[in-house]
């Protein structure tokens, strides 16, 4: 149950960090607002990091928690792009599904998952992918020519945050939360940094949008450590899960502060949600 909780704080964070992205990235592209983003985050929990570290010098494992924030930029950048090219209601099911990925690598890696598990986590994508869908997305207009481009970076997407969360769990299985964090978001900026500088993508961004990125940068530090430092949990790859509701939230907090109206089928959608995350906790 405690992985579950952090994942729904990360959701929460994500959530209102991607209402944010919204409004940022209109006309400064996906680099600038990802790299000040990142920079902030790391600002914010490298002396964290640096305290937890004169505490218990010792624990969580260093290379693991760098290739987790490799995997973290490339799927960082990745989800960026896609929402850059291709309409929420066909990105946003796709990454939301990474938590099928989870499970099942947690499944290879011999936890045990059931029959009932797996259904809750088909409940919660399916629930999460409907949702996503509003009433705008039936403009042809709003859809690329081709939403194959979108499509291909949205699994890359998926595929990277759930890498991310999966090493990361493994970097941490021994401790180090906070010790990891520092080095975890140091290389998913050098990465993200590394595609902005050999693309030569503008990286200034006016001063106005500094308060804005600095609370984006410590939301997204915030998830991203509450979804690694499950690692310790019984059942890390909930977090994941819990996560994965990111979308969810975002639609809720536009129909709540932007006055984006829900149909009442996707209320339903969001209380099944929900209700699969409670049944998938409520044994653990």
């Amino acid at each position: 149950m405690t992985a579950l909780i952090l994942g729904l704080v990360a959701a929460l964070a994500w959530g209102t960090h991607d209402v944010c992205v919204r409004y940022v990235s209109q006309n400064n592209g996906i680099f600038a607002p990802l790299v000040w983003v990142l920079a902030f985050g790391l600002m914010i929990v490298t002396p964290i990091s640096a305290y937890a570290g004169l505490q218990t010098p010792q624990g969580g494992n260093i290379g693991l928690a760098l290739l987790a924030g490799v995997f973290f930029g490339i799927g960082g950048t990745a989800l960026y792009r896609a929402f850059s090219i291709g309409p929420v209601r066909l990105v946003a099911p796709v990454i939301g599904a990474y938590p099928i990925l989870s499970v099942g690598w947690a499944s290879l890696n011999g936890a045990p998952t059931t029959a009932l598990e797996w259904i809750m986590v088909g409940l919660i994508i399916c629930g999460v992918a409907y949702i996503a869908q509003s009433d705008a997305g039936h403009d042809p207009a709003e859809a690329p020519a081709s939403p194959l481009p979108a499509i291909g970076w949205s699994l890359l997407a998926a595929a990277g945050f759930a890498l991310t969360f999966a090493i990361g769990h493994q970097a941490t299985a021994t401790g180090g939360e906070l010790l990891l964090l520092a080095p975890t978001r140091a290389a998913a900026l050098a990465v993200v940094l590394g595609f902005a500088l050999a693309l030569r993508a503008p990286l200034s961004l006016s001063r106005r949008h500094a308060p804005l990125l600095l609370l984006m940068g410590t939301l997204d530090a915030l998830a991203i450590g509450c979804v690694i430092g499950a690692g310790q949990t019984a059942r890390p790859e909930f977090a994941a899960i819990g996560a994965s509701t990111f979308g969810v939230i975002t639609v809720l907090f536009a129909a709540i502060f932007l006055r984006e109206r829900l149909r009442g089928t996707q209320w339903l959608a969001v209380l099944g949600v929900f209700t699969a995350i409670g049944i998938l906790g409520g044994g653990h």
